[in-house]
């Protein structure tokens, strides 16, 4: 088969499956339904973006809504963003002022009417058959780049905040949310790389080379995509969000006037008594078994403010609140897995007893703690 045969097939099929996809996560009912919309629409116009290697030559006849579709690649990257936005924030909502982000699309469009849209079908295929050397499609060129660097590196800034947020208020190690948006914002960030150096290759003599990266590009989308699909079935219950509201310690602190910054230094009594509480409480109530607690909820247990929990654990102590948690989960479980009373009690029934919910996530906060595997501390 001809190479650009090939990769026509492999683009269509990529679409298909983008098609497929978006379609089920704009309309499947879920609490997370703004940011599978979200998600929706980003794969959607990523298929429009790959769909220019079997679709652009039948839209010529339609010169304005080729251009039309050739102008939504400036959407992708914030739809992007604010997808990253819905699923690491739990409170995140469409405003107004999200609009802002439409506005490149927008000038963009501007811009054309007087050279393109408002004028006659002759001046409208002459304006397409130079579109490379039009300043528009250098505009275009261009300003998906500095879209792209700009939402990529406001992303990964967004997802170092919510980690550290997620490691100061919630006990659940294996964060899915963080993970997959870290894994898709670098995998995306390796295709862009092959991509630009792909659009490279088309100014220069080496076609044969640039034949390679287009039909690289298209085998990549194809199996994005189908990992996109493979984590929905194997993960129908993202994401987790963190409340947009929550700042880290060193924020709260960073924040507050200095008298009553050197005020909070100069009690070291009543933070050993609130410390020894603390302790206390972990201890003969054993909040921790809960899977799902949060500085929030162990606040409320305690009657104490949230803010006050917060800074204890993880600034005089030293500690995010999940690691904190997990120390008395590990030591619960160490109880048992030596306890001879229960010999029966399998490390599964074990861990999920004292408030784990995954056995990768229990096998690691455990051998962090002790240098041993389950297994081996039971054997030794």
């Amino acid at each position: 088969m001809h190479d650009r045969s090939l990769i026509q097939v492999i683009s269509m099929l990529a679409v298909f499956i983008a098609g497929m996809l978006a379609l089920f996560l704009l309309t499947v009912p879920t609490r997370h339904r703004l940011s599978n919309r979200l998600f929706g629409t980003f794969i959607l116009l990523n298929a429009l973006d790959i769909s220019s290697w079997f679709l652009n030559r039948h839209l010529l006849p339609y010169p304005g809504l080729l251009v039309f579709k050739i102008t939504t690649n400036t959407l992708i990257n914030p739809v992007f963003y604010l997808y990253a936005l819905a699923v690491c924030y739990s409170d995140f909502r469409l405003k107004p002022r999200h609009l802002w982000h439409l506005l490149p699309f927008g000038l963009l469009t501007l811009g054309l009417l007087p050279r393109f849209y408002l004028v006659d079908a002759a001046a409208k295929l002459h304006f397409l058959e130079n579109f490379r050397d039009q300043p528009e499609s250098v505009v275009i060129r261009w300003l998906g780049e500095l879209q792209f660097l700009v939402y990529t590196a406001a992303i990964f800034i967004i997802l170092k905040k919510y980690k550290q947020a997620y490691q100061e208020n919630y006990t659940n190690p294996a964060s899915i949310t963080y993970k997959w948006l870290f894994q898709l914002t670098a995998t995306l960030t390796l295709l862009h790389v092959v991509v630009v150096v792909k659009n490279g290759l088309q100014f220069t003599d080496q076609q044969d080379w640039f034949a390679g990266f287009e039909l690289l590009v298209g085998i990549n989308a194809t199996c994005v995509l189908s990992w996109f699909i493979l984590k929905a079935l194997y993960h129908p219950a993202l994401f987790r969000g963190v409340d947009s509201t929550l700042e880290p310690v060193g924020a709260l602190l960073a924040g507050e006037p200095a008298a009553s910054k050197a005020t909070e230094a100069l009690a070291p009594p009543q933070t050993e008594t609130q410390v020894q509480q603390l302790r206390n409480y972990m201890a003969q109530a054993e909040p921790y078994l809960n899977p799902d607690l949060t500085v929030q909820e162990l606040a409320t247990q305690l009657n104490w403010p949230v803010r006050e929990l917060s800074v204890l654990i993880n600034h005089h102590l030293g500690q995010h609140f999940f690691d904190f948690v997990n120390e008395y989960r590990i030591t619960k479980s160490m109880h048992l897995l030596k306890d001879a009373s229960q010999p029966q009690l399998t490390v599964l029934e074990i861990l999920y007893a004292v408030g784990f919910n995954s056995k990768s996530s229990f096998n690691t906060s455990f051998k962090k703690h002790t240098g041993q595997t389950p297994t081996q501390y039971r054997s030794a």
